[in-house]
């Protein structure tokens, strides 16, 4: 279907952002032979991004507030609209070489997230959505959310606490609930790639703790716009203040929010 005029002003940032991010990754992948190694290089590359992505999207929408990941939160005269922004959301992936890693955009306007775009620049793969109108991928095929419904049968993604965070203790509970209930476990190491997966039904089910809004937003609104289900771990709508999301279709959700849920206990 065309693209609306907002979409357009996405779609426009994420590849101008994508485009210096793809050149980068081509200088990274060499940095890997070096004695310095290649963090400051990674950290530059998100600043250009963001920087890219930024400034797009405010000559398009001047008025619009942002919550960026390293820019945090920018006011704007128009307070019932914010643009979510995560310009390089899988940074270890993109450290290492791995070609899994994304740009996240989502539009938050008066509490509800209306518009959701994830743009992978090396797959050249674009997931976009908008409330209502359907979710797709490079503006082509229409996503569904995988149709299982038993969860034996399901593929589950989720994030892995690493060194220096916390939940390592938790983690480990939640895969004892749910390694023996599922068909696989996996970890792609960027939680907007994992939304979009889930959306297009590669994935049936995505669920993290300690994510932030910038990970998650634009996800949400194209896994929902694909028939998905996204709650927080308690089966609620607080998504991006409490840091947790669980995502699928509404068997495998129903599913699998005992074995995630907060208060749940390990057997």
């Amino acid at each position: 279907m065309p693209a609306s005029a907002l979409m357009n002003v996405m779609v426009a940032a994420a590849r101008k952002a994508g485009r210096g991010l793809a050149r980068d990754f081509g200088e990274v992948e060499q940095l890997q032979v070096s004695i310095k190694g290649p963090a400051n290089f990674v950290s530059a590359a998100d600043l250009r991004a963001e920087e890219v992505i930024y400034r797009e999207l405010q000559k398009a929408r001047p008025d619009y507030a942002f919550l960026m990941e390293e820019r945090g939160a920018v006011e704007g005269r128009d307070s019932s609209h914010t643009w979510i922004v995560d310009p390089l959301d899988g940074t270890t992936n993109f450290l290492h070489g791995i070609p899994l890693f994304c740009i996240s955009i989502g539009l938050e306007r008066e509490g509800q997230l209306v518009a959701g775009l994830i743009y992978n620049p090396i797959s050249d793969e674009m997931f976009t959505a908008e409330r209502g109108k359907g979710a797709y991928l490079n503006d082509k095929r229409r996503l569904r959310v995988a149709a299982r419904r038993t969860i034996g049968d399901a593929v589950v993604t989720t994030g892995i606490p690493h060194r220096g965070r916390t939940g390592h203790a938790r983690f480990r509970q939640d895969m004892d609930r749910i390694m023996p209930e599922v068909a696989g476990i996996r970890r792609t190491g960027s939680a907007a790639l994992d939304l979009a997966w889930t959306a297009a039904g590669r994935f049936d089910a995505y669920y993290e703790r300690g994510i932030q809004a910038w990970d998650m937003a634009a996800g949400i609104c194209i896994l929902r716009e694909a028939g998905g289900i996204a709650t927080d771990l308690d089966g609620g709508d607080q998504m991006l203040a409490k840091g947790d999301v669980l995502a699928a279709n509404q068997a495998i959700h129903k599913a699998m929010l005992p074995l995630v849920n907060s208060d749940a206990q390990p057997t």
